[in-house]
C-alpha cells in the first residue's frame, strides 16, 4: 500500500521537473522499496511487545546522483517520509520518533547506485513519533513543547472559526505519546464524534474544535 501511494504521488508530479530529472538513472520508486525494505530488516520488539522500526534514514548517493536530486530534494524526502510512514501503518509498526530522511553524498557510490541506512533514535525529551494532519493539508509535527489551538493569535495553531474559542485546547506530551486537552471551550472538543475533556491520542484520532477537523497520525 505505502509504495502505490508512493508510486501515484510521483506519477501526478513527473509531467514537470521530475520528468526531466528521472528520465534515466536512479528512479525515486527504487529508493522507496530500498526504504522500506531497510524498515522491514531493521525492526525489533519492544519491552511492551510492539513492533519498533528505525526512524531516521540515511540515503547514500554518489555526488552526480546528488546533484540530479538537488532541485526536487525537498519534495523527495517528504515523499519518501510519507511513503514509510505509511508502510508502518499498514504493518502496525511503531517508530521512537520522528521519521526523517536524509540525502548524503557518500564517495564510496558510483553513479546509478545508492545505500539506505536506517535507525532508531528517540524523539526530542524522550516522547516517540507523532504528528498532526492539519485542514490545509500541512503536517505539524509533535514534540516536547506544549500545542495550543484557538483564535488567538498566540496560539501554535490559530483557528479562524467562530466556534473555535480563544483558548479552546491543547496537545501535551505524556510519556511517549501525547493528550489532548479541552481548555473549558463554550463548544467543547471531540475525538471520533465524542466530546472529551482530556484523551490519550492514539494512531488516526479525528479531532473537531468547532467545525475544523485535525487528524492525529502516530507515525
Amino acid at each position: 500500500m505505502a509504495l502505490k501511494g508512493f508510486e501515484r504521488r510521483l506519477e501526478r508530479m513527473v509531467e514537470g521537473t521530475f520528468a526531466r530529472i528521472f528520465r534515466s538513472g536512479i528512479r525515486p520508486v527504487e529508493l522507496g522499496r530500498r526504504l522500506v525494505r531497510e524498515m522491514d530488516d531493521g525492526r525489533s520488539v519492544d519491552v511492551r511487545g510492539r513492533t519498533v522500526v528505525p526512524n531516521q534514514y540515511t540515503v547514500h548517493l554518489s555526488e552526480a546522483d546528488l546533484d540530479r536530486f538537488a532541485e526536487v530534494i525537498d519534495t523527495l524526502r517528504r515523499e519518501l517520509a510519507e511513503a514509510a510512514r505509511e508502510h508502518a501503518r499498514d504493518e502496525g509498526y511503531v517508530f521512537m520518533g520522528p521519521v526523517s530522511i536524509h540525502l548524503e553524498m557518500d564517495e564510496r557510490q558510483r553513479t546509478g547506485a545508492f545505500q539506505i541506512t536506517g535507525r532508531m533514535r528517540e524523539g526530542s525529551g524522550g516522547v516517540g513519533a507523532g504528528s498532526l494532519m492539519l485542514p490545509t493539508g500541512d503536517r505539524l509535527p509533535l514534540g516536547e513543547q506544549t500545542v495550543t489551538f484557538g483564535r488567538r493569535p498566540e496560539s501554535t495553531v490559530q483557528l479562524a472559526d467562530p466556534n473555535v474559542s480563544r483558548n479552546h485546547a491543547e496537545i501535551r506530551p505524556q510519556g511517549n505519546g501525547w493528550v489532548l486537552i479541552d481548555l473549558g471551550s463554550t463548544n467543547g472538543t471531540r475525538v471520533n464524534g465524542v466530546r472529551v475533556s482530556s484523551h490519550e491520542l492514539v494512531e488516526g484520532d479525528e479531532i473537531a474544535f468547532g467545525n475544523t477537523r485535525i487528524t492525529f497520525e502516530a507515525s
